[in-house]
């Protein structure tokens, strides 16, 4: 286990535990990205508090990493605004590289060329994803929702908590407040974001 306490290995096991979590953020709900960012930073935790007993961490670049983590929520936040992701990425990548001490304060500890190659591979990532993911919630939905509520369709499995249902031609996900079964009639009566919320025809 000694090896864990390396700080080439703590700066990948960083790197990759942020990361994971910033991929989680964006596609929440997978669960495997949330058990990878949980594994991932509780490794880092172990070397980092190992390191951290042998007085090798820089606790200001800690402050560094999490003022990145805050404008890159922000970014998140406000779309158009790239400015905020740049910073994001320059904190976050300052701060995981300056994490652990040196003899000399401006040299990282860390491997230079691992360092590099890292920074750079997640300073891409964190581009490319946010910008994605800002890119599609910039889109306009194609559907309008609202038309329709109203309409009449059919229950394509048993449907109560959730289900699905074709109405206008479409399968959309849906919930019920009573119990309908598979192949009845239904009616669009609202919805909750994406979700159309139905009752049986004949209710």
């Amino acid at each position: 286990m000694e090896f864990i306490f390396d700080p080439n290995i703590a700066y990948i096991l960083l790197a990759g535990g942020i990361i994971f979590t910033v991929m989680a953020i964006l596609n929440p709900g997978t669960g495997l990205l949330e058990i990878g960012a949980l594994f991932t930073l509780l490794a880092a935790g172990v070397s980092v508090y190992g390191l951290a007993d042998q007085n090798m961490i820089n606790w200001w670049s800690i402050l560094i990493i999490l003022a990145g983590m805050v404008f890159f929520i922000i970014s998140v936040r406000i779309p158009k605004q790239p400015i905020y992701l740049v910073i994001s990425i320059v904190l976050i990548i300052i701060g995981s590289v300056y994490l652990f001490r040196s003899d000399e304060w401006y040299l990282p500890s860390v491997n230079p060329f691992l360092a590099l190659i890292l920074s750079a591979l997640s300073g891409t990532f964190f581009w490319i994803m946010t910008s994605k993911v800002l890119e599609t919630k910039s889109i306009l939905p194609t559907h309008d929702l609202r038309s329709l509520i109203g309409k009449i369709g059919e229950a394509k499995s048993y449907i109560y908590k959730d289900g699905s249902v074709q109405v206008a031609g479409e399968l959309w996900t849906a919930r019920s407040k009573e119990p309908i079964q598979n192949g009845s009639d239904v009616r669009v009566i609202g919805r909750e974001g994406f979700i159309l919320i139905v009752e049986s025809v004949n209710d």
